[in-house]
């Protein structure tokens, strides 16, 4: 697989080498293809028109789909996520075509699907959660209430939510860390991208319903940190599974606003109350700067308990 380091301007795209592409061409190609930014345009063009095909067909289906931007249900969720899913998918299956690669080189490889890397990812995402959550207890910022769920209700609901959160970790990872991130550190360099990325993914919150500019640092944090777990680990599965268990932890078990959205069918009444920065007031504890703090532990952790690979300028393993 190609460096992830390597930048156009260093890939032969010049005048006066064999095969080089010359004149307007170079705006367009290097030596070995496309330029990461008209691949970056043209995965996205692919993903948008996919997508608007399979909300259609989920229309004339009659499928659930959101309604507002303020209330996240599972049965929505999860027609939105498969349709998101299926969408990258497509660009990514129509990329990999272009560039003649595996669908399994940009961080997916499914013969690692839901093995060590995953759960490891879901344990450290629901364990950072949960230290958040414990910091603002202790300063009476939270309080668990009371469990409103049981018997039946409290194994489907369990269930239900682990399968939208789990969904939302595969697109929202396959889709920013994976194609996105990997096309792009192709032409200015991993970390570079991985910034430009990350910024990028936290500006998208800003079109849930109670997101606010307190949240983004947290999300710019995060979205860093899954980067990291991609460079260490050389796949997007550990990722995956953190970014399911924060999420799962925040709505579904500590039943708290994520990006100012409620959630109806989550384990507890519970409350906020106290200061914006310690509890995020109506973001959300992405908001809080506890939550900020932890994830800079984690990151710095993390960097500690993985350590560089010698093959870290490839993606899969």
């Amino acid at each position: 697989m190609e460096n992830l380091e390597q930048n156009d301007s260093n890939d032969g795209a010049t005048t006066g080498h064999p095969g080089s592409p010359s004149g307007w061409r170079l705006i367009f190609q290097r030596t070995n293809g496309l330029r990461s930014g008209w691949r970056l345009l043209l995965f996205a063009v692919f993903f948008f028109v996919a997508l608007q095909l399979l909300l259609i067909a989920a229309i004339r289906l009659r499928l659930p789909l959101p309604t507002s931007r303020s209330v996240l249900a599972p049965a929505t969720a999860i027609t939105q996520e498969v349709a998101s899913i299926l969408a990258t998918f497509v660009a990514v299956l129509l990329m990999a075509w272009i560039e003649r690669r595996s669908v399994s080189d940009y961080g997916l490889p499914w013969r690692a699907a839901f093995r060590g890397r995953f759960w490891q990812g879901s344990i450290w995402g629901i364990a950072a959660f949960s230290i958040t959550i414990l910091l603002i207890a202790a300063l009476k910022g939270f309080s668990l209430g009371h469990v409103a769920l049981s018997g039946r209700a409290l194994v489907q609901q369990s269930l239900l939510w682990a399968l939208v959160f789990v969904l939302v970790g595969i697109w929202e990872e396959s889709f920013f860390r994976g194609y996105a991130l990997i096309t792009l550190a192709d032409g200015i360099g991993f970390w570079p991208a991985a910034c430009v990325l990350s910024a990028f993914f936290g500006c998208t919150h800003l079109s849930n319903g109670g997101e606010g500019w307190s949240g983004i640092p947290q999300i710019f944090l995060i979205s860093m940190l899954f980067c990291l777990t991609l460079r260490r680990t050389g796949n997007l599965w550990f990722a995956v599974g953190m970014h399911a268990g924060w999420d799962y932890a925040e709505t579904y078990l500590f039943s708290a606003p994520d990006s100012g959205t409620v959630s109806p069918g989550t384990l507890l009444h519970s409350a906020f109350h106290g200061p914006r920065w310690l509890t995020g007031g109506t973001v959300g504890p992405e908001g809080s700067v506890f939550s900020v703090l932890v994830l800079l532990a984690a990151m710095l952790l993390f960097a500690r308990l993985y350590p560089p690979r010698e093959d870290a300028d490839r993606v899969t393993p």
